[in-house]
């Protein structure tokens, strides 16, 4: 049985720790905070029950819930065999974990990365090892998305890669390769410059974000509009990769006006708050945004 040690229990953390468990691996959930690990374990029970009910995870809930551990440190880097980092957008704040873990974990350990902009080889260089460096850029919510881009920084080994390509199948994903370390990598890139354009249609008052989202399903067959996907992955979020494509030189990616900053401010962050580009009820329902009453 692999050990997992996931950093970080976050939406995207907590939604990586769970694919993990499911696919039989002993996972160790790391946050600084006892509050939000309590947060993320009971998500991951509630997720995984509802995913039992529906014949969608082999084993009962307490068996997989069985190999979670909450830890409120690294220590247990020196045992894993996997380690993934998913905290906040925040370079500083990643290399000082990587460091940290550098020092922690044996050497023959992968150190991966779930960030969704910032390039491996530059967390890479806070560790003495640069060569078992690698991205795991995984998309939420992680139980239900097929995707994962595996990304190999200048200096990842080739054998690291391919562990890093095998891992993703064990867990039942699609490992997307990318071997060019650009910030932003494929998909994000993709995504973002789409957004961009999108924020600024509705801030002209060509279309809504309601339209928008219909027209992308419809007209391109998107299975979730781009308003959508920025509500469920937390406009807070978008904001921090926003910012990091902007200060790695990539403004063409990023929207032009400070529409997602304002909301932001606002606490207007999405689904998790209620309220985002769209509203959503108690129930969790979304709802289009009452434009007549306040703009997005």
């Amino acid at each position: 049985m692999e050990k997992v040690l996931v950093v970080g229990a976050g939406f995207m953390g907590a939604g990586i720790a769970q694919v993990c468990a499911q696919a039989g691996c002993r996972v160790f959930l790391s946050d600084t905070s006892a509050e939000a690990l309590e947060r993320a374990l009971a998500g991951i029970k509630w997720s995984v029950e509802k995913l039992a009910g529906k014949g969608m995870v082999a084993e009962a809930p307490e068996i997989v819930l069985g190999r979670l551990s909450p830890e409120q440190g690294l220590q247990r880097a020196a045992e894993a065999d996997w380690v993934i980092e998913a905290v906040l957008e925040k370079e500083d704040l990643k290399k000082e974990i990587f460091a940290e873990l550098d020092r922690l974990a044996p050497g023959g350990t992968p150190l991966a990365s779930n960030t969704s902009s910032i390039p491996i080889t530059r967390l890479a260089s806070a560790t003495r090892r640069p060569e078992r460096v690698l991205g795991l850029h995984f998309f939420g919510p992680v139980p239900f998305m097929a995707l994962v881009e595996v990304i190999q920084g200048e200096k990842t080994a080739e054998d690291i890669f391919d562990r890093g390509t095998a891992f993703v199948r064990s867990l039942g994903k699609w490992p997307l390769p990318v071997r060019r370390d650009i910030p932003g990598f494929v998909i994000n890139r993709i995504l973002f410059s789409t957004f961009r354009e999108c924020v600024a249609l509705i801030g002209e008052g060509i279309a809504s974000p309601e339209e928008i989202d219909t027209g992308m399903r419809l007209g391109l067959g998107w299975t979730v509009g781009p308003f959508e996907i920025a509500d469920n992955a937390g406009l807070d979020t978008f904001l921090l990769v926003g910012q990091a494509m902007k200060a790695l030189g990539e403004e063409h990616l990023v929207p032009g006006s400070d529409l997602v900053e304002r909301m932001v401010r606002e606490g207007r962050l999405g689904r998790k708050t209620g309220k985002g580009f769209y509203r959503y009820t108690e129930d969790g329902k979304r709802v289009p945004w009452d434009a007549d009453k306040e703009k997005p």
